[in-house]
C-alpha cells in the first residue's frame, strides 16, 4: 500500500485548496503556453500536422514507443502510404514487414482495418467528430482528442502519461493514476486546464513539456516556469508524484525454436493466436515452462517427437533473450538439416532465400544479426 508523504486529511485540505485556486489554474495553462512559445524547441515532423491521416498514423506509432524511435518509423510508412487509401489497399503482410522491429504488433493490425474502414466505408473521409473518431479500432480516449484537435481544433484535452504527470505533481494530486477514480479526475481537470481557444497549441505544449521538463526522472525543476505555484516543488515531493496503484507482474517464457531445412526450404508459420507476436512469422516452437540447455532439449521429449535424430544434423545457437513490457522471452534456436520432410499442417515451407519478405520478431532477427554461424546459412 502505497504511504502518503504527508497526512491524508491534510493532502486532501491542501488538493482542495489547489483545485479551486482559479488563480492557479490559470496560471498553469498562461506559463505552459508562455513556455511553448518561447522556449519549446522539441521538433517532429508532425508538429503542426492538420492531415488527420498522418497526425493518426504519427499517434498509433508512438502507442508505446520513443519518439526517437518512431519518428523513422513515421517517415517511412509515410513515404510508402502518403494516404490512407493506400494504406487500405496495401497486402498486410507488406504492412507488418514495414513496422517489424516496433512491437506491440496488434497496433499494426488495428491500423490496417481502421485504413480499410476509413477507405472503404468513409469514401476515404477521415472522421471529424470526437465520436466518430473514437469508434476507430485501436483509437482510445487520447488519440481521439490529439486527432480531434491537432485535425479540426477541437476542444478535447489530451491525457496521456506526460500529462498525467505534469498535472498530479503541478496540483499535488495522489490519486492513483491507474485507478478508475484517477482517470476521471485527471481527464475532468485536464479539459478545465485547456485553452479552449487554442486546445491543439495547448495540448502539444503540455506533452512537450512533460517530454522535456517535468520528466519522470530528473525533471528540469529549478528552471521550469511552472515552479512558482508547484505544489510538489513546494512540498519537496516531486518523485512521489504521479502515484500508482498496480505494480507490473513480469513473467518469463523459455522459446525453443527448430529451423528446420529440407531442399533449401524453411519451415514456418504464422502467429495468429492472441499473444505476442500476433500475425508474425516464426519457426517450430516448443515453449518451455523452465530453462535449459539447448542439448537437454535435444534430448528431450519434445525434440524426438517432431524429429528422429538419425535423420537430421543438429546445430544449435547461442541462448538469447528479450525484455518485453509484461514479460521477459529467453530462449534458443535449433538449426536442423532434414533427410525427410517435416509434416505438420500449422507449417509452410518457404525457400530461405525469401524468408526476408516475412515479418519476424525481434527475437528471432537477433539471431540473423548477431550469429556468425547461422548467416552462414544464408537463410537472410
Amino acid at each position: 500500500m502505497y504511504h502518503l508523504p504527508l497526512n491524508k486529511i491534510v493532502k486532501r485540505i491542501l488538493l482542495r485548496i489547489s483545485m479551486n485556486n482559479s488563480r492557479k489554474r490559470k496560471f498553469f495553462t498562461q506559463n505552459l503556453m508562455l513556455w511553448n512559445t518561447e522556449h519549446n524547441k522539441r521538433i517532429m515532423p508532425w508538429k503542426g500536422e492538420k492531415d488527420p491521416y498522418k497526425i493518426w498514423l504519427s499517434e498509433i506509432i508512438l502507442q508505446q514507443t520513443r519518439v526517437e524511435q518512431g519518428l523513422e518509423y513515421y517517415n517511412r510508412f509515410i513515404k510508402k502510404y502518403p494516404n490512407v487509401q493506400l494504406l487500405a489497399m496495401a497486402d498486410e503482410n507488406e504492412v507488418f514487414k514495414l513496422w517489424e522491429g516496433l512491437g506491440y504488433y496488434s497496433r499494426c493490425k488495428n491500423l490496417i482495418a481502421s485504413a480499410r474502414k476509413i477507405a472503404f466505408e468513409f469514401a476515404g473521409f477521415f472522421p471529424d467528430k470526437y465520436e466518430d473518431i473514437l469508434k476507430l479500432k485501436g483509437v482510445g480516449p487520447y488519440t481521439a482528442s490529439a486527432i480531434a484537435s491537432f485535425a479540426y481544433n477541437l476542444p478535447h484535452a489530451v491525457v496521456d502519461g506526460n500529462v498525467f504527470r505534469v498535472i498530479s505533481r503541478f496540483f499535488g494530486v495522489y490519486t492513483a493514476i491507474d485507478s478508475l477514480e484517477g482517470k476521471k479526475f485527471f481527464t475532468n481537470l485536464a479539459q478545465t486546464l485547456m485553452d479552449a481557444q487554442s486546445p491543439a497549441l495547448y495540448n502539444q505544449s503540455i506533452m512537450d513539456f512533460g517530454a522535456t521538463v517535468c520528466k519522470p526522472q530528473l525533471p528540469f525543476c529549478n528552471s521550469c516556469m511552472l515552479q512558482k505555484m508547484c505544489t510538489a516543488f513546494k512540498h519537496n515531493v516531486v518523485k512521489d508524484l504521479p502515484v500508482k496503484e498496480k505494480k507490473l507482474i513480469k513473467r518469463k517464457r523459455y522459446f525453443y525454436y527448430i529451423i528446420a531445412e529440407y531442399k533449401d526450404k524453411i519451415y514456418v508459420k504464422k502467429r495468429i493466436e492472441k499473444d505476442i507476436w500476433q500475425n508474425l512469422w516464426e519457426f517450430i516452437l516448443v515453449e518451455k515452462d523452465k530453462k535449459i540447455t539447448a542439448e537437454s532439449f535435444i534430448e528431450s521429449t519434445d525434440f524426438s517427437l517432431l524429429f528422429d535424430k538419425q535423420q537430421v544434423k543438429i546445430k544449435s545457437s547461442v541462448f538469447y533473450k528479450q525484455q518485453l513490457t509484461h514479460q521477459t522471452i529467453e530462449g534458443t534456436f535449433i538449426y536442423v538439416k532434414c533427410s525427410h520432410p517435416f509434416v505438420n499442417n500449422l507449417y509452410v515451407d518457404i525457400d530461405k532465400k525469401k524468408l526476408s519478405t516475412l515479418a519476424f520478431p525481434r527475437f528471432i532477427n537477433n539471431l540473423f544479426e548477431n550469429d556468425t554461424d547461422f548467416k552462414m546459412q544464408n537463410f537472410l
